[in-house]
This record gives structure tokens, C-alpha cells and sequence, in this order.
């Protein structure tokens, strides 16, 4: 199961020719970060310059990003970053979820907060978009398997709300960018997550739009992953730090980037981004979109420096996350360590639920939803009362790593190659009961990757694209620079991190 094919790549440099900083903003669904890579003699260090807490909030009715919040918290981080670094800043990169975008007035200003990926009024319009362009024939045509969040179906969504359906749109590592000064654009890697791209063409499908019947005029133009869109500009560029500092989009979508950030051989590998979603896949040179790939839930999404990550949805940590929002509610808080901890030591379960049930993606009552999936498969459910968490927690992790076998199973037979180790990625590397469930399912070595794969990745196409000098990035550019970052671990302490994000 090789990687994408690439040539020998011209940089074998330990260290980079421009010593300046560089900063990595990874947009998460629970924490945003800010972190800074500097250069001392030959030696590197990473540190986490600035957390921003993040969950979407329930305004009007419907589920959205508190825009301005994650804004000036960039800005705070940057801030730190400029004082924490004399020798200046070479170049900001910004990585994030993918499918959520901001649409922009005639002044460049959000019309207002962006819609989260859960929010239910998707439902209506992949429905009707159904009807215009079906279903299969869409996968053929964008690789992207047809999931009710994808991009389009937020766009078609749009019209029913009192947003202008026709202004332009970014999505929000982008946006981020943009607003820093950049040009407005879109990464390759996270427009192949909109369902609007051409897998052939590498560019917006005119025939997808017309039949879902969207109109081009709105969308920003596609760059591939390292481009430099801009130099900061702004109160920010008056501080010494950012005189001259390159806006680059790495591979924008945080799953591309965290796959790019794995150091070790990928040949035979499967990876697991395990955090509030899990993503379970592996690179693959050309995209795969046969009935089989589509039935079984997998997606071709743009690869940084070529090729596709090839994976499958599954709901991940959100689930054990929001029971424990339930139970902080009911005056039940539990310190996460502890949970896994005694979860572990619970050896006894009612049975396996499927983790990727509609009803287990809500954000309310998951306890509740819980019992309701044992109860149709004959298990017993689980009174949720003090003492009982760790049941539910334990449930939650058998399932998730069952899902995982399952997931991988049906990857080697589309892809027509064994398996023959799974790195996990993102916070849920951090939780070794999980880690160790899924070795047990799947019969596999498991590697656990930096806890912060993203920020690697970010930081290794910043410096394969900077070295690039605006020639095309290799994939292995990009893996030298992953290796070299990741000799030694450098970012804060795990404690700051939770298994929970992404």
C-alpha cells in the first residue's frame, strides 16, 4: 500500500536557509492553536505559543463558529509570537477542519458567523441536490463520498437562509489567511472537500455546478498546497517581527496536514486521525471511486505534494465528549485521565453500538442515545448514574475500535493490499486504553504519532515550499522536513493536549 510516487527531492538540508521563525495556525473544532518553530544553531524547538478554546454555539436557531473569538484569539497568538521571536518570522501557515466557509459582503466582511458542519439544514438540501445530481454519478465525478456536511450542501443550504446565496465564499483556514492580508483562495487539499472539484482536472467541476445548479462567479480560485498567497499586512506588520512575512496555505485541511506530518515510512501503512472525528485511510498515487469504494463510506481528498488520502468517516472522541458534557451537566464531572484509567480497569461491557448511528453525531443526551443503539441490538443498556461512567466509556472505546477493524478491513480489499501497521494520530494518541483496543481488534502494530501531527505538517510544507522557491513541493520534500521536526518532541507538554481533540 505505497504512497504516492515522487522524484528524488533537491533538499537534504538539516536546517533551512532562511533561520527566521514560522508559525502554524491549526483551526480544531474544540481548541484552536498557535505554535512557533525557531531555529537554534542546528537545533529546532516548537513551542505552543497560544490554545483558544473552541466549540461551535447555538445562535438563532442553528448551530455556528463564534467568528470574532477565534479571530482575536489568532491575533493575541500572533501578538506572542512576534514578542517571542526577535530574529522576525518568515512565514504563518493556517490549517483547520475542512467544509465551513465565511461569506463575504462587498467590504470583504463576513456577512456573518459561519455555519458548523453539524448543523441540521444540510438535511433539506442534499435531499433536493440528490435529485439534481445523483449521488453516485457525484462521486465519479469529485472522488468526495456524498456526505450531508460536504461543502456543496451548505452552499445550496444557504438559500434558504437570510444570507446572500451569491456572495463570494472562503473556507476558514483560508479566510484566516485572507484577513491576515493574502488573496482570497482555495488550498487544493480542502477544496476537494467542498464535492465540487473535478478529480480529473484538479479544478472546480463546471458540470457538478450546473447540475446542482451553483454558479462559479462565487467561488475563490484553487492554489496547490505551499503557495504564498501575500505577506502579512495590518497592525500586525508594524511589529518588527512580521516586517516581511510570507501568508502561505499549506495543506489547509488539518487531516492532509496531519497525515503529511507522519515521519516514519508509509509504505504498507494505514493512519488513523483520531480525534473528534476519525479518519481511517491511506495515501494512495490515484484516486479510487468505484461502487465498492462509495458503498463502503471512503473519500479521495487532495494529499499534500501529490496523490490522495484515501479514507473512511467515523465518529470519534465526540461522542465520549459529549456524554461528559451530559454528566458535567447533571453535577457528575469527570478529569478525563481518570475515565480512561477506570475504563480500563472495566472489563465488562453491554456490547458493541455503531459509532456512525445519525443519532450518536447529536450534541445533546448521548447517554440516552447510547442505550438507545444497545436496546436495538439486544444488549442491556447502561444506567447512567454516578458511578456508572466508565461502562459508558469502555462502550465507547470497544466500539470505536471495532469500527476501526472494520474500516481497515474494508480498505485492504478495496485497495487490494494488506495492512501492516496503523499510525494514530491527533489527541486520541494520547489515550493508550484506545490505542491498545485497536491493536486488539485489528492485529496490527500500532505507532502512536505526535500528538500534534497538524502543526507538523504545517510547519513541513512551509519549509519544503519555502525551500521550493515556487517550484512544485514533492511529497518527499515534505516527509524530509516531517522526519527532521519530528527527532525530537518539542510542542507543550501532553498534559495541555486532551484526547479528546483533533
Amino acid at each position: 500500500m505505497s504512497g504516492p510516487h515522487s522524484a528524488e527531492p533537491l533538499l537534504r538540508s538539516a536546517t533551512p536557509k532562511d533561520k527566521r521563525a514560522r508559525v502554524a495556525i491549526d483551526l480544531g473544532a474544540q481548541s484552536c492553536r498557535i505554535s512557533l518553530l525557531r531555529w537554534r544553531d542546528n537545533h529546532h524547538e516548537i513551542q505552543l505559543i497560544h490554545r483558544i478554546p473552541n466549540e461551535p454555539v447555538h445562535e438563532n436557531g442553528a448551530l455556528r463558529w463564534p467568528l470574532d473569538k477565534i479571530l482575536s484569539g489568532v491575533d493575541e497568538g500572533l501578538r506572542m509570537a512576534a514578542q517571542t521571536a526577535p530574529e522576525g518570522i518568515a512565514s504563518i501557515a493556517v490549517d483547520g477542519w475542512a467544509v465551513d466557509y465565511v461569506r463575504l459582503g462587498v467590504d470583504g466582511m463576513p456577512l456573518g458567523n459561519p455555519f458548523c458542519y453539524r448543523d441540521e439544514r444540510t438535511v433539506r438540501s442534499k435531499q433536493a441536490a440528490d435529485l439534481l445530481a445523483n449521488p453516485e454519478w457525484m462521486f465519479e465525478q469529485s472522488g468526495a463520498q456524498p456526505l450531508r456536511i460536504n461543502t456543496v450542501y451548505q452552499l445550496l443550504a444557504d438559500r434558504d437562509t437570510d444570507i446572500d446565496s451569491q456572495a463570494p465564499w472562503i473556507n476558514l483556514p483560508e479566510y484566516v489567511l485572507y484577513r491576515l492580508g493574502g488573496r482570497r483562495v482555495a488550498e487544493y487539499t480542502n477544496a476537494t472537500h467542498t464535492a465540487l472539484i473535478d478529480i480529473k482536472t484538479h479544478d472546480w467541476s463546471n458540470e457538478i455546478l450546473r447540475r446542482v445548479e451553483l454558479r462559479c462567479g462565487a467561488f475563490p480560485p484553487i492554489v496547490p498546497s505551499g503557495s504564498v498567497i501575500g505577506k502579512l499586512t495590518g497592525s500586525l506588520a508594524e511589529l518588527n517581527a512580521f516586517r516581511d512575512t510570507d501568508l502561505i496555505v499549506p495543506a489547509c485541511h488539518d487531516t492532509a496536514s496531519a497525515v503529511a506530518g507522519i515521519s516514519s515510512p508509509l509504505e504498507g501503512s494505514a493512519y488513523i486521525c483520531s480525534g473528534t472525528w476519525s479518519l481511517v485511510g491511506t495515501l494512495i498515487a490515484a484516486p479510487i471511486t468505484t461502487h465498492e469504494a462509495r458503498d463502503a463510506g471512503f473519500t479521495n481528498q487532495g494529499a499534500a505534494g501529490g496523490g490522495y488520502c484515501f479514507h473512511t468517516n467515523v465518529n470519534g472522541l465526540w461522542i465520549l465528549q459529549q456524554c461528559m458534557e451530559s454528566w458535567r451537566r447533571q453535577g457528575r464531572p469527570w478529569d478525563l485521565p481518570s475515565l480512561i484509567e477506570q475504563a480500563a480497569q472495566r472489563k465488562e461491557f453491554p456490547g458493541i453500538v455503531p459509532v456512525d448511528a445519525p443519532p450518536l453525531m447529536l450534541d445533546d443526551n448521548l447517554p440516552a442515545h447510547i442505550n438507545e443503539q444497545l436496546g436495538l441490538r439486544g444488549c442491556a443498556s447502561i444506567e447512567d448514574c454516578a458511578g456508572n461512567e466508565p461502562v459508558f466509556a469502555r462502550t465507547i472505546f470497544e466500539s470505536l475500535a471495532a469500527r476501526y477493524a472494520s474500516a481497515l478491513q474494508s480498505l485492504e480489499q478495496i485497495v487490494g493490499t494488506r495492512v501492516q501497521r496503523i499510525h494514530i494520530l491527533g489527541g486520541g494518541s494520547l489515550n493508550r486504553l484506545l490505542t491498545r483496543l485497536t491493536a486488539e481488534r485489528t492485529g496490527l502494530p500500532v505507532e502512536t504519532g505526535n500528538v500534534e501531527s497538524s502543526t507538523i505538517g504545517n510547519f513541513a510544507v512551509q519549509l519544503a515550499a519555502s525551500e521550493r522557491q515556487g517550484t512544485p513541493m514533492r511529497t518527499e520534500d515534505i516527509r524530509h522536513w516531517a522526519r527532521r521536526l519530528s527527532e525530537k518532541s518539542i510542542l507543550s507538554d501532553a498534559r495541555s493536549v486532551s484526547p479528546l481533540t483533533n
